[in-house]
């Protein structure tokens, strides 16, 4: 073993995990390119799970950063005002909130994904006066105890070592393949006295289910979830951590369904540069907190409002969108294509925009074809409760060539899963 690795082996928590599948040292990192200390490149299909939508060290905002910090701006705040803020909210509400429409407050929760599901079950809880929160299976929504409340996988909540209390989950779009809409079932506890179930303070859920296993809801699915919501009077929270900021075509995930979230979680992306920074929107009519009421120390990462607020001139442009959308779409036809010339694998389309995989139903096949594709220096992960699909993350900004070459790895990858596993052998048997 490396020594650097041996060292990590020696030291680090049992808990670390991305290090056991993409066991190199790496070193430097530039657009969708990774090298590690031998000087082998990688393509990077993972994108930091979504944390890098725009690649490794973005020119742009690379310069700004390195400007920023050579002028010696502020770098810690907690909520103070800096001009790093004040340029980062005004181009947020100017770029990307107002030509859609949108009116909200911005709330700064602390640097993660989970820190922003947290307070948004905290204000929802607060303005309604009600407990339980709904969720839905095969969810994820972060790892401290309010957001693993509402999260289905069931090893990480037995991680939590305490019962998680005051949520109620319900069957996802197509949890279920059966002509029984789960929405009515939903509806039906809402409506009877009997089922255990009171009106919940809000509901959580992701567009696209990301951990879960890149399990898209359809339009009419949250078009009709938001219809109940109103209708009760339950508060409709969007966990748009990882499928927003680009991620599945349109710089919001509901964009498309043309819902109205009362409160939107975002993070991973939204710093542009892989820097922590995680925001909570909120409908103004919603946002009475009080000063101090929910904090935390670092809820102002000024450099990481540097490189957002530079993100936001992709968006500009309108042919960026499109060009997401046109690459999104070179994806699904590749891998439709995948599952036609591969039906050893069993595998079925999942996920939208570029938050695509494969969900194969032999045991064990994604987790091998991700192992190939590292084998051919192309990085990507596993989704899914058995880490049944292997998903492509490539940064949103990628090029034509460097998606290709990425696909062609994948092919090579999925061609020897089949081989290896001797599927081939055991279809024609069959």
């Amino acid at each position: 073993m490396n020594n650097k690795l041996q060292l990590i082996e020696e030291l680090e928590s049992s808990v670390r995990s991305y290090v056991r599948s993409f066991p190199a040292v790496f070193t430097k990192a530039r657009g969708y390119k990774i090298w590690d200390e031998d000087g082998n490149e990688y393509i990077d299909f993972f994108a930091g799970a979504g944390a890098l939508n725009y690649g490794h060290n973005e020119p742009g905002m690379k310069k700004k950063l390195v400007d920023y910090i050579l002028d010696d701006g502020i770098t810690h705040s907690l909520d103070k005002a800096t001009d790093a803020k004040v340029e980062f909210l005004d181009k947020l509400n100017e770029i990307i909130l107002k030509p859609r429409g949108m009116d909200y407050r911005v709330m700064f929760p602390g640097p993660t994904g989970t820190n922003t599901v947290e307070s948004a079950l905290k204000i929802a809880r607060k303005m309604t006066g009600r407990t339980d929160i709904v969720s839905f299976t095969n969810g994820f929504h972060g790892m401290t105890i309010g957001s693993l409340a509402v999260t289905g996988n069931s090893m990480k909540r037995k991680g939590a070592g305490i019962p998680l209390s005051h949520t109620v989950t319900m069957p996802y779009d197509n949890f279920v393949e059966s002509d029984n809409d789960p929405l009515e079932y939903f509806e039906r506890f809402l409506e009877d006295n009997g089922s255990g179930v009171a009106v919940p303070a809000a509901v959580i859920f992701e567009t696209v289910q990301g951990e879960g296993g890149i399990n898209a809801a359809s339009m009419e699915w949250m078009q009709r979830l938001e219809k109940i919501c109103r209708e009760w009077g339950i508060l409709l929270i969007v966990d748009d951590v990882q499928a927003g900021v680009g991620r599945t075509g349109t710089f919001f995930s509901f964009e498309p369904a043309g819902i109205k979230p009362d409160i939107i979680c975002l993070s991973k992306s939204i710093g542009g540069y892989g820097l922590p920074l995680a925001i909570t929107l909120i409908k103004p009519e919603l946002d009475k907190w009080k000063p101090g009421e929910h904090n935390g120390t670092f809820r102002g990462n000024n450099m990481a409002f540097v490189t957002a607020a530079e993100s936001f001139t992709y968006w500009e442009d309108p042919q960026f969108e499109k060009s997401i959308q046109r690459k999104a779409d070179k994806v699904t036809k590749f891998l439709s294509d995948m599952i036609e010339k591969y039906p050893e694998m069993k595998g079925s389309l999942k996920g939208r925009g570029l938050m695509q995989g494969i969900s194969s139903d032999v045991e064990g096949f994604s987790e091998k074809v991700a192992e190939h594709a590292f084998e051919h220096r192309l990085i990507m992960e596993t989704a899914g409760g058995h880490d049944q699909v292997f998903k492509l993350f490539p940064p949103i900004n990628i090029d034509e060539e460097g998606l290709q070459a990425g696909l062609d790895i994948i092919e090579k990858s999925i061609q020897e899963a089949v081989e290896s596993m001797n599927l081939k052998e055991e279809t024609v048997t069959n």
